[in-house]
């Protein structure tokens, strides 16, 4: 049995959420998403209608840490758990200071300035946009 089924339907489906977590409450599933939101208005609606079990914001998506804050605190509020989703491949270490809060949703800021993560020399060389040689191949390819 999984433990939810993430974005069952349209992300801003609000109605199509409630109903589906609704369906899926006497198996004791729950519905997982957010991770396509684009702001805490979405998210007040999905927690309103109960039709979600665990809330996937995704910082690349929405504004900026302050509304990331907002939502924490009204999922906080209604009791869901958050899962924090990270827009791609690599994004997850450029956000995960996000996650560092107390179970009071204070936030803990980074000490240090930058992302605390770098590029590695050699990959940003190989996709270097037209000339690097992955552009290159393909190119080559008729990709």
């Amino acid at each position: 049995r999984p433990l939810w089924i993430e974005e069952p339907t349209s992300p801003d489906d609000v109605l199509g959420h409630a109903t589906i977590a609704k369906a899926l409450a006497p198996h004791n599933i729950g519905v997982a998403t957010g991770e396509m939101a684009q702001n805490r208005v979405i998210f007040k609606q999905l927690l309103q209608a109960n039709a979600i079990s665990f809330c996937q914001i995704d910082s690349c998506r929405v504004g900026g840490v302050n509304e990331i804050l907002s939502i924490l605190l009204m999922a906080a509020k209604f009791g869901v758990p958050v899962c924090p989703h990270a827009g791609g491949v690599g994004l997850c270490e450029l956000v995960q200071h996000l996650s560092i809060f107390d179970r009071f949703v204070a936030y803990m800021p980074p000490t240090a300035p930058g992302y605390s993560s770098t590029m590695k020399q050699e990959s940003m060389e190989k996709h270097l946009y037209p000339g690097g040689p992955v552009w290159t191949a393909l190119k080559e390819k008729g990709l």
